[in-house]
């Protein structure tokens, strides 16, 4: 074969790859699809760790306006007439280091400690929802704190596997008084009210700041279900519950809000 030939050869080869039918035929190709369905998943893992990770840390510096909580309650109110909403963000300057301490008792008391999970407490939940019809959460004021920022309320593994993402991503990026700080502001005390400043207003008439022990265990107590515990005058759930809250307060002393601060 001459070499004009060849070349012409070439050129008849290659006008023919890139016909169309080829084109189509060659993007579907088992291992060409393959590799771009590949290539498209991690681009959206990194996209997604990219963007989510950008998310935490502004929130890190900047209080939001609004989270998923709140946007669900709105959507899907769990009663027929809801009040109008009550919110007033405060520093942590500005909450009592009764009220700190208080459901750190309450919610979490190792949460100084731990990098965001209480596995003990989560295999305890586990055993005690096996052999009862009540369920028990052993979730970190971590947990709950990324639930109320980006999640909405449902039981699923896929909800609570995105929760535990966010929940790393803030023990990663936040310090620990970041975190108290933003739970104490968004978790709700009762039908549209948000913030333990809204609730300190509403059920004493004073400020987050000038809370006392009793008034902050009252809160604490109802935050398993503060549309069905009574805070003031306070349920027997709740006067027996915040009295345990106070005893543990006096166990863990002001050296708990001292290991916060220096995480």
């Amino acid at each position: 074969m001459t070499f004009r030939t060849s070349c012409h050869q070439e050129k008849r080869d290659r006008r023919k790859f890139f016909g169309y039918k080829n084109i189509v035929e060659a993007l579907f190709r088992k291992d060409i699809l393959w590799k771009r369905i590949l290539r498209g998943v991690l681009f959206l893992i990194v996209l997604w760790v990219l963007s989510t990770g950008a998310l935490v840390l502004m929130l890190r510096f900047v209080n939001p306006p609004v989270w998923a909580w709140r946007v669900h309650r709105s959507l899907s109110p769990p009663v027929e007439s809801m009040p109008k909403v009550r919110h007033e963000w405060v520093g942590m300057e500005a909450i009592s280091p009764e009220m700190q301490l208080a459901v750190i008792a309450a919610e979490d008391q190792l949460f100084p400690q731990h990098r965001g999970f209480d596995w003990k407490a989560i295999f305890a939940a586990v055993d005690y929802n096996q052999e009862r019809e009540r369920t028990r959460g052993g979730s970190t004021i971590t947990q709950q704190t990324a639930k109320n920022l980006f999640l909405y309320p449902a039981r699923s593994y896929i909800r609570k596997g995105i929760e535990a993402y966010f929940t790393f991503l803030l023990e990663l990026l936040w310090p620990k008084t970041r975190i108290l700080e933003v739970y104490l502001n968004i978790v709700e005390f009762g039908p549209n009210l948000y913030g333990v400043e809204a609730a300190a207003q509403v059920f004493f008439d004073r400020s987050a700041a000038d809370l006392s022990r009793t008034q902050a265990s009252r809160l604490a107590a109802a935050l398993p279900n503060p549309y069905r515990y009574r805070i003031q005058p306070p349920s027997g759930y709740v006067a027996r519950r915040s009295a345990w809250i106070r005893q543990q307060m006096g166990q863990l002393g002001q050296a708990t809000l001292k290991a916060v601060r220096e995480n």
